[in-house]
């Protein structure tokens, strides 16, 4: 089987949804399985109804109408008979989230986000999978919740592999048509539970795996994997081939084309990763596979925002040691921060994290009782593959550098 993933660009309308149809007349759906990602930016709107309904806004019911109306306004595009069984399916899933609003009793925001914003993807598999069997590309829609099995670990979830395996080795017939969604699983219990943010790129590493697919191809509003984000730098070029290591070191360190975690499991069975622009279809788009390197040998320029740096020092003056940094981590990990640089002297110890779980101030109190602190907020950081000096004094110019680190291949900056 070959495994397609939509990203939420690529279906954001109705003219999106109807290209997804263009896309696989052209390069062919045979033996294959789609993934999609809630459309536009639901994920964004039903982020902003978790945070009104838990600081008590009656407001929420409205934010939750406009994300429905969006979805019914696609669908009215769509589908020319306004009786449709599809609009029904909407207006179902959308009358279940209020419900579970209006039932739960759980004030764990993990949890309750976890709850509610898969509802973005079974929203848009629900519509491209019926409009896709209007147009008589007949297709089965996959819960994927059904497949993918996880722990209880909410907003981040740890894949269950061996039940995986069974449930989609046993559920996948590969002369059918599938069309399921990304980024969700559940757990033991059959609570809905989320790999990440831009898991969708997982959930198809994690069919490709089980289903031993021939390829993933992750279909974007870019021609492939740049080396940089368009939206942040100039002049950026295509990479037209890049090995599984060079990828995994690119999104290690934040790449956004590609989930951190999606190549692992391509990489065990060497299943090739195309990126393709679905504007472009039949372009040779970027493939990841076993490889050397990257072509063209370029620097790759990686932007994290919104980071902290923190900065420490032990009261006393001594040495930071063994024992301080594995309190310091024992620390990190309680709190849940995802650490992507850390630097240390003798007397000094500086890490850069994600704040994913606002346990900020909680973790600032619980260190200052031991170490002397200085606390950065909403730092950018600056990852760069393959540097040369030219990329790095472009890199820094009218910029506050706050911490530099150099390897033979990578220089990670962190700026105010």
């Amino acid at each position: 089987m070959q495994v397609f993933k939509f990203g939420g660009a690529s279906v954001k309308d109705a003219n999106g949804v109807k290209n997804v149809l263009k896309v696989l007349e052209k390069v062919g759906h045979k033996n294959t399985l789609i993934i999609v990602s809630a459309m536009g930016k639901t994920t964004n709107g039903l982020e902003l109804v978790i945070h009104k309904y838990l600081n008590e806004n009656s407001t929420f019911k409205a934010e939750l109408e406009t994300v429905k109306n969006y979805h019914l306004d696609i669908v009215k595009a769509l589908f020319k008979n306004g009786q449709h069984v599809v609009f029904k399916r909407i207006e179902v899933l959308f009358t279940e989230l209020l419900q579970f609003f209006k039932t739960n009793k759980s004030p764990n925001y993990n949890f309750i986000y976890d709850q509610a914003i898969g509802y973005g993807e079974l929203a848009s598999t629900t519509i491209i999978s019926y409009y896709l069997n209007e147009m008589h590309l007949t297709n089965t829609w996959l819960d994927v919740r059904q497949c993918i099995k996880t722990d209880d670990y909410y907003r981040r979830a740890n894949v269950n592999w061996e039940t995986t395996q069974t449930l989609i080795t046993n559920k996948v017939e590969a002369s059918t048509l599938y069309i399921t969604q990304g980024f969700i699983g559940s757990d033991s219990n059959n609570f809905t539970t989320t790999l990440g943010r831009e898991g969708s790129d997982y959930t198809a590493a994690i069919f490709a795996y089980c289903l031993n697919a021939q390829s993933v191809t992750i279909w974007k509003d870019v021609p492939g994997v740049l080396n940089g984000d368009p939206r942040f730098f100039n002049n950026t070029q295509l990479l037209n081939t890049i090995s599984y290591t060079e990828a995994i070191e690119l999104a290690f360190y934040g790449a956004s084309v590609i989930h951190p975690k999606t190549l692992q499991p391509l990489q065990r069975k060497e299943i090739p990763l195309h990126v393709k622009s679905f504007l472009n279809p039949e372009s040779a788009g970027t493939t990841v596979n076993k490889s050397q390197g990257i072509e063209p040998k370029v620097p790759c320029f990686i932007l994290k925002q919104n980071q902290v740096l923190l900065s420490l020092s032990t009261l006393d003056f001594s040495y930071v040691v063994e024992e301080n940094i594995s309190e310091i981590f024992n620390l990190l990990a309680l709190y849940k921060m995802k650490v992507d640089v850390i630097q240390n002297s003798a007397i000094s110890f500086s890490v850069c994290f994600e704040n994913s779980y606002n346990n900020l101030e909680k973790l600032l109190l619980h260190l200052k009782a031991k170490f002397k602190v200085e606390c950065h907020k909403n730092v950018s950081l600056y990852t760069i593959r393959h540097y040369n000096d030219v990329s790095i004094k472009k890199l820094e110019q009218d910029k506050t550098v706050l911490l530099k680190q150099l390897f033979q291949e990578t220089v990670q900056i962190v700026t105010q």
